[in-house]
């Protein structure tokens, strides 16, 4: 496998473990929600790190780092949600 090959298919897997990382946070939200409150730095330091990194995505160049984008873009969603639910 040529290295071009080989990095296409780690950025789709770091991509998908990523996405899975911070989908995880659903359970953590359903638990806020129903009063069994968690720590909400972790997942605001997640969101804030992820916010970073699409930002850094977004503006490299010579093009988007699409892989970086839609990998930590989740983070963010739910990295707040978790946060805000568990305040």
């Amino acid at each position: 496998m040529d290295r071009t090959r080989f990095l296409t298919i780690l950025g789709v897997v770091a991509s998908i473990t990523a996405i899975l990382m911070y989908v995880s946070y659903i359970t953590t939200i359903q638990h806020n929600l129903s009063g069994a409150k968690g720590d909400p730095i972790q997942p605001l330091v997640a969101a804030i790190n992820c916010t970073l990194w699409v930002g850094y995505g977004l503006l490299k160049k010579p093009k988007i780092d699409w892989p970086i984008v839609v990998a930590n873009a989740p983070g963010i969603v739910f990295g707040l949600a978790a946060c805000i639910t568990a305040l």
